[in-house]
């Protein structure tokens, strides 16, 4: 079986971004920090928001550290499904409303 393109090992290895580019690499991750920190949304809400949007930009590494994370929150699996749909409704959607420009501009050369 062939390897697959993206090496869940490779997530370990995230920090690592700061070492070809260290000032921007390091206000990246204090704004990823700060961002899931406490707040008007708790953590654990957070992290729902997260994994579905990991699955909308479809992000194996992400899918893979937020679905860790929400196991330590107490995420149970029937939540992270929910959450997943919600994505996914949500760019099934946005990709259907974009049909009403199709239709639109169908409509302007047809006439």
């Amino acid at each position: 079986m062939a390897d697959s393109y993206y090496n869940p090992a490779d997530l370990r290895k995230f920090g690592k971004i700061t070492e070809w580019s260290e000032e921007i690499g390091n206000k990246f991750f204090d704004y990823y920090g700060k961002v899931f920190e406490e707040g008007a949304l708790s953590a654990r809400e957070k992290s729902l928001i997260a994994l579905a949007v990991a699955h909308v930009v479809k992000c194996p590494y992400c899918i893979d550290a937020y679905t860790k994370d929400g196991l330590q929150k107490g995420i149970t699996k029937e939540e992270m499904m929910e959450a997943v749909h919600a994505g996914a409704a949500i760019e099934s959607g946005a990709t259907l409303v974009h049909g009403v420009q199709m239709m639109n501009k169908y409509n302007k050369l047809s006439m």
